[in-house]
């Protein structure tokens, strides 16, 4: 606790310009750390697929995937009936989250997430990555 004070004073009392400019650029890098549980991410899933069903017919179709997923749209149809359906989606979305949650705790941490990207999985999309438009259903 004292160092934290010490630090948090010595930041403040103007010192080296030289240390000050150094903790700025590293704070201006700074991602904090990304932990999503199953159950939030179930959200996000059925959300998602609201958005992506762009003509509200409580099914996707290839174009309505976005051109990152369109290839891998034979996969997710598990049916091949042409769409996909809401449990299709939420089916394989979270079959997605399950592989990446190495310890089994319910929860994808960054250190997941990045451990999936250098294994080549698709990285999970998160609220931001949300397609813009269509929240009414």
């Amino acid at each position: 606790m004292v160092a934290v004070s010490a630090l948090a004073l010595a930041a403040c009392s103007g010192g080296d310009p030289e240390v000050a400019q150094a903790n700025d650029e590293v704070l201006a890098n700074y991602v904090p750390p990304f932990v999503m549980s199953r159950l939030d991410f179930g959200g996000v899933v059925e959300r998602r697929f609201r958005r992506l069903d762009v003509n509200q017919d409580d099914k996707l179709t290839r174009n309505e995937l976005p051109k990152r997923l369109q290839a891998r749209f034979e996969e997710i149809d598990r049916d091949h009936n042409g769409s996909i359906s809401n449990d299709e989606w939420s089916t394989w979305m979270l079959a997605r989250f399950d592989a990446q949650d190495a310890n089994h705790d319910g929860n994808v941490t960054s250190d997941e997430r990045e451990r999936a990207r250098e294994m080549q999985d698709a990285d999970l999309p998160t609220p931001a990555d949300e397609p813009v438009g269509n929240t009414t259903k």
